[in-house]
């Protein structure tokens, strides 16, 4: 025998899609109180939501697994036999086990619990206080002049007041949950979402409105009813259900074994029966009077529901606010810094790097410390590693002279001016080259327009460095599911668009270093300070595609 919870076992299976198909019929057909189904009807059932139906051998295959699963029973189906040879042919009415169906609703259930977004009803405090109200006219029904209260009508009462107070309590938890990720909200829409939070703010103050009213209201009726009254009327009702019980003689037994049951042990049974039922009917009633009745130390559900919903609504009010900053485009630190690194990257030459240098950060070189030939020879011999912290570095010998008068004058012949030109013009030879390296890279990667991978002629080296630097740049921006994509380089000079040709295949580059193989794409390498839109439409005077401009 199959275990109970094996009726879940398709969910994992491969083909769990047909499963669900083919449950999702019986399903169909049970809410239209059609017990039975043959293969065929499970087939046109399918064809008659949408779905393509599997072929007859793999649905045959699938009701059989189902049957084995608990899911599904089979009955032989003799009512369509015309000849022997379907006599003996195996053929099979399925049906919906009670574990199978259990399973359907379970996971029917976990669906809409999944979807579900809740509300505030207001509508329900009204009509929980009716259902009070009718509870407290037939509790006074009680003992009076007028005659018992009718078992019925407490009864209807009693489960309208549970099924009303369960639906609240439900769709008031789903609807503060998705109220709290509202506004935990990061990436959406600034103008929906402020016209949807202009509705919300009025929806949650008519809520609030109607829960002090209404619920002050609950509150008394429940307060008067809680106690003896509201134990009478539970009675009525527990006598009511008890008369649908089955009387239960057999005991659990099978086989042989079963015996009628003695008739203390069968009366015995009956009262744990009614302790059960008036349990069940205390613990709602409980659940009703936690709800609207605040107890020692402990506040009511409604006043904690009150409470989350106000401070909702200055929690809306923040994230408004937070939207309308972003949409202003205050800028920070990191687009401080990229600004500067593009003026940096465009300054006209050295002396526009110096000055832009000192107006960015305001330092200059210190000129209150001299250090003498003696100093550096020193330093020559024993160099201090720059990591070295200043109370653990020698000490710098300062005249006595210069502490009593404030300045210092070395006696005897100047120190000999070291020239540097050397240097000087070492270095602005290799800062000549690379500049001239980064403009043969730019002008072999720049371009008018998007074109392929496969389409960029041999790089060379300096060429090549770049367009890694920019493939990586872009592919690390990359998002789940492909796309273009477009960044901006770490100075913020060059913008990168990078787009999967589809059904593009491989692509070799072939460089100094050897080639690069991958995907083809579609590669856009322009100027960030000229726009899009002028840059594709005419490139610039004496210039080509492919050409620095």
């Amino acid at each position: 025998m199959a275990d109970v919870h094996d009726v879940f076992a398709h969910l994992r299976s491969e083909v769990e899609p047909t499963y669900r198909l083919v449950l999702g019929a019986f399903t169909a057909a049970r809410r239209r109180f059609v017990m039975h189904l043959r293969p065929s009807d499970v087939a046109d059932a399918a064809r008659a939501a949408g779905a393509v139906p599997p072929e007859p051998d793999a649905l045959v295959r699938a009701l059989n697994q189902l049957c084995e699963w608990g899911n599904l029973r089979s009955h032989p189906d003799t009512s369509r036999v015309t000849s022997p040879e379907d006599f003996y042919r195996a053929r099979y009415l399925y049906q919906l086990t009670p574990a199978g169906e259990a399973a359907e609703r379970a996971l029917a259930v976990f669906d809409e619990a999944l979807g579900r977004r809740g509300s505030l009803q207001s509508v329900a405090l009204t009509d929980i206080a009716a259902h009070l109200r009718s509870l407290g006219q037939l509790a006074a029904l009680d003992g009076s002049a007028s005659g018992e209260p009718d078992p019925a009508r407490v009864h209807l009462a009693l489960m309208g007041l549970a099924d009303r107070f369960r639906a609240l309590a439900e769709n008031a938890e789903a609807f503060m949950g998705s109220l709290q990720r509202t506004v935990e909200l990061q990436d959406v829409d600034v103008e929906a979402f402020v016209a949807y939070k202009g509705r919300l703010i009025d929806y949650l103050e008519r809520f609030i409105g109607d829960l002090l009213t209404t619920g002050a209201e609950i509150a008394g009726l429940v307060e008067a009813l809680d106690g003896e009254p509201i134990a009478r009327l539970v009675e009525l009702a527990v006598e009511r259900e008890a008369a649908d019980l089955a009387p239960d003689v057999l005991a659990g037994l099978s086989g042989a074994e079963q015996q009628p049951l003695h008739p203390e042990d069968a009366t015995s049974r009956r009262e744990h029966q009614l302790d059960l039922l008036r349990a069940g009917w205390q613990e709602r009633w409980d659940g009703v009077r936690g709800w609207f009745l605040s107890q020692s130390g402990r506040p009511s559900q409604a006043a904690t529901l009150r409470s989350q919903a106000r401070s909702a609504v200055p929690s809306l009010l923040a994230v408004v606010a937070t939207l309308n900053e972003r949409r202003q485009g205050r800028s920070d630190r990191a687009a401080d810094f990229r600004a500067l690194a593009v003026a940096f990257a465009h300054a006209e030459d050295d002396a526009a790097l110096h000055r832009l240098w000192h107006a960015s950060f305001g330092m200059s070189s210190v000129r209150h410390l001299s250090v003498d030939s003696d100093t550096l020879d020193q330093r020559r011999d024993a160099p201090v590693p720059p990591t070295t912290a200043w109370r653990d570095a020698p000490p710098l010998q300062v005249s006595a002279q210069l502490r009593r008068t404030g300045s210092w004058e070395r006696r005897g012949k100047p120190s000999a001016v070291v020239d540097r030109g050397l240097q000087r013009r070492h270095l602005a030879e290799r800062v000549a080259e690379e500049a001239a390296q980064a403009r043969l890279a730019r002008g072999q990667l720049l371009s008018d327009g998007p074109r392929r991978l496969a389409e960029l002629p041999e790089l060379a080296r300096p060429s090549f460095q770049l367009l890694l630097a920019l493939l990586g740049t872009a592919l690390a921006a990359a998002r789940p599911g492909g796309g273009r994509i477009e960044v901006s380089t770490g100075d913020g000079s060059l913008v990168v668009e990078l787009e999967p040709v589809p059904d593009g295949g491989w692509v070799t580059i072939t460089t100094e270093d050897g080639a690069l193989t991958g995907p083809d794409h579609e590669l856009w390498v322009r100027d960030a300070l000229a726009p899009r839109e002028l840059v594709s439409a005419a490139p610039a005077a004496g210039t080509t595609a492919g050409e620095p401009r």
